[in-house]
C-alpha cells in the first residue's frame, strides 16, 4: 500500500529543490522568459549540486537521470513499500517546477532523453552515457502524437546504422550533448520496428535547422533537426535490436513514456502549486481568506474557487505519486502514468488561467509571474503525449483493447 508521507530519506533533496525554486529560479524567471534562447548560466551551479547529491547517495534520483523502472520484485521477498528513484525524481521535479518549468527543463544532464536512457538502456550503455546531457527527439512534421507512425529510418550498414529523417520540438536540442532519436528499422513492420538511438549532438549528420519561438517555457530551447545519412554506431541503439522481442519492439521503446509521463505530470503539479500559492497570498492581501473548516458554498466565490482547485491539485498529485510508486516497485504503470499526465496537465492549464482571472489586472500584468505561468502551462498538456492520447491509452487499458482495436 502506498505511504502518503514523504520518505525521510528524500527530505534533504526536497529542501534543496525548494530552495532552488525560491532563491534561484524565481529571481531569474522573468529574465530568461524575455531573453529567449539565452542559456541560463546560473543552472551550471544547480547541475553540479544535483550531481553531487547523486554521487553522495543522499539523493538518488535527484532528477530525470534517476528515473528507471525497477525489476519485478521477487514474490518470496519480504513485502514492503519501496520508495525509489522514480518517486524521488517526481517529488524533486515538482519542487523545481514550482520555481520555473523552462528552467527545470534546462538543467544540464536532467533532460527527458536522460530519462529515456534510464528507462531502456542496458548497463553498459548507462555507464557510457553517465554524466552527459541527453535530449529526446520523437515528434516529426507528419506524425504528431502517433509515435508509431515515425518515418525517420535507420538502416544497418556494417557496425553502424544510417539515420535519415526530420525531427521537431526537441526540448534542449541545441544545448544537450546527446539526442535520443526514435527511428524505424523497417516501415513495413509498423510500430514493432520503432527503436531509439543515442546520437552525439556533434554528429555531422545531425543538422540543427532552427530554434522555435514559443508561447511559454521560453527559457528552454526547442530545436528542429534534419538527419542526413547520420551514421550512428550499432552499440548506440538502446535496448534489444531484435524487433521480435518485447524489449526490442515498440513496447520496449514505449517504456520510456511510462517513466517520463509522471515527470511531466510533476512539472504540471509544480506550476499548479506556484499558481495556487501566489493567488492565495494576493487574495489574502485584499481580505479574501479561505476558511478550510467551512463548506465552499458558504464562502465567497474566489474562496470557493480556490477550494475546488486545491481538490483538483490533490487528485493529480496522488495519481502522479501512484504512477511513480508502481514504477519503483516493478509494477506495470502505463495506465497510471497516462492518468497522472492527463489529470495534471489539464489541471495545470485550468488552474493557471483561473488564477490570472481571479487576480484581475495583477494576474494579467508582468508585475507577478502569473501571466507567465499561464503561458507555460499549455505545453504540459501537450508534450509527452497530448491530453487526447493519454485518455486513449487509459481507455485501451481499461477495456483491454489493443491500439488497432481502439484508435
Amino acid at each position: 500500500m502506498i505511504d502518503l508521507e514523504i520518505p525521510r530519506k528524500f527530505r534533504p533533496l526536497l529542501t534543496q529543490a525548494r530552495g532552488m525554486a525560491e532563491e534561484v529560479f524565481w529571481p531569474i524567471s522573468r529574465k530568461y522568459d524575455l531573453a529567449e534562447h539565452t542559456y541560463p548560466a546560473e543552472l551550471d551551479v544547480m547541475a553540479a549540486l544535483i550531481d553531487g547529491l547523486g554521487r553522495s547517495g543522499s539523493a538518488r534520483g535527484a532528477g530525470a537521470t534517476g528515473s528507471a523502472k525497477a525489476e519485478t520484485p521477487n514474490p518470496s521477498a519480504t513485502p514492503g513499500v519501496r520508495n525509489g528513484a522514480n518517486l524521488s525524481s517526481v517529488l524533486s521535479i515538482l519542487e523545481t517546477a514550482r520555481g520555473d518549468v523552462g528552467l527545470t527543463l534546462s538543467i544540464p544532464r536532467q533532460g527527458l532523453g536522460n530519462a529515456a536512457i534510464a528507462a531502456v538502456a542496458n548497463d553498459e550503455q548507462k555507464r557510457r552515457y553517465a554524466g552527459r546531457w541527453a535530449a529526446m527527439a520523437i515528434t516529426e512534421p507528419d506524425t504528431g502524437s502517433d509515435s508509431g507512425a515515425i518515418r525517420t529510418t535507420a538502416v544497418r550498414d556494417g557496425d553502424h546504422y544510417v539515420l535519415n529523417g526530420e525531427k521537431i520540438f526537441v526540448t534542449a536540442g541545441e544545448r544537450a550533448e546527446l539526442v535520443v532519436v526514435w527511428a524505424t528499422l523497417d516501415r513495413s513492420l509498423g510500430k514493432q520496428a520503432i527503436k531509439s538511438f543515442v546520437v552525439e549532438r556533434s554528429n555531422p549528420g545531425l543538422r540543427l535547422v532552427r530554434l522555435e519561438h514559443k508561447l511559454g517555457i521560453r527559457s528552454s530551447d526547442t530545436a528542429a533537426f534534419v538527419l542526413e545519412d547520420c551514421r550512428v554506431p550499432a552499440e548506440d541503439l538502446l535496448g534489444d535490436a531484435d524487433v521480435r522481442t518485447a524489449a526490442g519492439g515498440f513496447a520496449g521503446a514505449m517504456q520510456t513514456f511510462d517513466n517520463t509521463r509522471p515527470l511531466v505530470a510533476a512539472m504540471a503539479l509544480g506550476l499548479t502549486r506556484a499558481c495556487l500559492d501566489t493567488t492565495r497570498e494576493l487574495l489574502a492581501a485584499e481580505g479574501v481568506e479561505v476558511d478550510w473548516d467551512r463548506p465552499a458554498h458558504s464562502q465567497s466565490a474566489p474562496a470557493a474557487h480556490l477550494i475546488q482547485m486545491e481538490a483538483d491539485y490533490a487528485a493529480a498529485r496522488l495519481l502522479t505519486l501512484r504512477a511513480a510508486y508502481l514504477a519503483d516497485n516493478g509494477t506495470p504503470n502505463s495506465m497510471e502514468a497516462s492518468m497522472a499526465k492527463a489529470k495534471a496537465g489539464r489541471t495545470c492549464v485550468e488552474v493557471a488561467l483561473a488564477c490570472v482571472e481571479l487576480c484581475g489586472a495583477t494576474g494579467y500584468g508582468e508585475r507577478e509571474l502569473l501571466e507567465k505561468w499561464a503561458r507555460d502551462a499549455k505545453i504540459l498538456d501537450i508534450f509527452e503525449g497530448t491530453q487526447q492520447i493519454q485518455l486513449l491509452v487509459v481507455a485501451r487499458r481499461l477495456l483491454g483493447l489493443s491500439s488497432s482495436q481502439l484508435k
